[in-house]
């Protein structure tokens, strides 16, 4: 696992140990950013489920602005900590060891909005996913023209419009798609 390109390109990054952590390949990683093209740099990220923090680093190597990188796995927080230190990118980094429910709503109640929420949580926890979008859709932290992208199993169908999202993109990579989704303008 690498950083594809960027600021820190070839950089290599640790991968936390266990069960539930499935990086993502630098195929599919490649193929998120082709679709997403160039990163603006006053873009502000959430990498919610941060697991190694390879797409938040990621966004980072090519030059967003910051990144808040949230997981409730200790290991996978000194991980993510580590691999910032490596690519010297930890000034762009707030790293939180919390539930991602909890994160949302505090992140909320700071009035933080975000330009791109990357959600990866454990595989087959779709309880666990539909919990988190219910959660941002109740507590708005994706900003008006923000992304919203999620990487789940290719068996599990993220419908075309849930809640206050559309989909606007989907890519199926073999057992994970990545669903992109924006916001309809409520607000």
């Amino acid at each position: 696992m690498r950083v594809i390109s960027g600021l820190r390109k070839g950089h290599r990054l640790k991968s936390p140990k266990g069960i539930d952590i499935r990086p993502t390949e630098d195929k599919v990683k490649e193929s998120i950013f082709n679709i997403l093209g160039r990163i603006d740099e006053d873009s502000t990220i959430l990498d919610l489920f941060g697991g190694s923090g390879s797409i938040g680093i990621e966004f980072l190597s090519r030059g967003a602005k910051e990144c808040f990188f949230v997981d409730i796995s200790s290991n996978s927080i000194s991980c993510i900590k580590d691999n910032l230190l490596h690519t010297k990118l930890n000034a762009s980094a707030t790293v939180i060891k919390s539930d991602s429910l909890k994160t949302i709503m505090d992140l909320h109640s700071k009035n933080l909005k975000f330009d791109y929420i990357y959600l990866d949580p454990p595989f087959r926890h779709n309880q666990l996913l539909f919990q988190v979008l219910s959660t941002l859709n109740e507590y708005p932290i994706l900003n008006i023209d923000g992304i919203l992208i999620i990487e789940h199993e290719s068996e599990l169908i993220m419908e075309d419009c849930m809640l206050s999202f559309d989909k606007i993109d989907e890519r199926r990579y073999g057992s994970k798609t990545i669903s992109f989704f924006k916001e309809f303008h409520r607000r």
